[in-house]
């Protein structure tokens, strides 16, 4: 089961108990599962579930006798009346949602019937893909009410509502009553941060090793040039000293180098008499 039948799976459970709620979770449902046929209205659904959730809600807010795919000429008409259908038209009114709590649950509704939410170990990414581009643009305007940033883009002749931040998406989880979801997701964005701070610290470490390494293999062949065509003893004591040293110790830091100096010298004392055989060294090779 993928990440977002999971979440789908937790929100079907998610019945509204004010109207006001689940007349705007009912709105959701209606204009993206609703469609005309000859024998009249109906939901159009594969997943019996969300059906079963249509209906629930729709027993909850109008008066109907039996479960039927096609609701009757009077349901629709007093379904329509609730929702403020006019013209037969699926246009979200504004009054349906004014409350928080019903941008919520239709939020909710929607994502059910159209919405999905990427695997959180493959990246982020919340969106709902809808034909109708006016109740897109109102899925966008609930959806930024709450302070996220989402966008919207043309595909495939449907409109798409979507959010790629991490934290926002945590957000519409929460928003939607998805907690469970909600705090794998969380639980999955920290591990991923944690392993990504060690691997960067590694990879830091492990460049100031290397740049470390090279420093000294560079040390030691300028000291053995010097060795070899002037000799050691025509450097000045302070630079003899640490150029023994460095020979001796090849791999050891320059701040531990400077401890074994007499008197001992700190990293920056032993860097300047380094560079300064680096720079003979360099006349040499001139």
């Amino acid at each position: 089961m993928s990440f977002s039948q999971d979440i789908k799976k937790e929100l079907m459970g998610e019945i509204p108990k004010p109207r006001h709620c689940i007349i705007a979770e009912l709105a959701a449902l209606t204009f993206t599962l609703g469609k005309w046929g000859e024998k009249g209205f109906y939901i159009e659904s594969e997943n019996e579930e969300l059906k079963r959730k249509f209906f629930t809600l729709l027993n909850k807010t109008i008066t109907i006798s039996e479960y039927d795919d096609v609701l009757s000429k009077e349901a629709v008409e007093e379904l329509f009346e609730v929702l403020k259908v006019k013209d037969n038209t699926f246009e979200m009114n504004g009054l349906l949602i004014q409350q928080p709590c019903c941008k919520k649950a239709f939020i909710r509704g929607i994502f059910l019937t159209s919405g999905s939410v990427s695997d959180p170990w493959k990246g982020y990414h919340f969106e709902t893909a809808l034909s109708n581009e006016s109740l897109a643009k109102s899925v966008r305007e609930v959806i930024c009410s709450f302070g996220i940033d989402a966008k919207m883009v043309e595909r495939k002749q449907q409109t798409v509502v979507y959010v790629k931040e991490s934290n926002q998406i945590e957000d519409l989880l929460a928003l939607m009553g998805a907690n469970v979801a909600y705090l794998k997701f969380e639980n999955v964005r920290i591990e991923k941060e944690m392993r990504n701070s060690i691997n960067r610290q590694v990879n830091c470490e492990t460049a100031n090793i290397t740049k470390t390494v090279s420093a000294a293999v560079r040390q030691i062949e300028d000291i053995r040039l010097i060795e070899e065509t002037r000799g050691l003893s025509s450097l000045p004591k302070n630079l003899q000293e640490i150029a023994v040293l460095r020979k001796e110790h090849p791999d050891m830091a320059l701040k531990d180098l400077g401890n074994l100096m007499d008197p001992p010298v700190g990293k920056s004392g032993v860097n300047h008499r380094l560079r300064r055989i680096g720079e003979i060294a360099k006349s040499i090779r001139n």
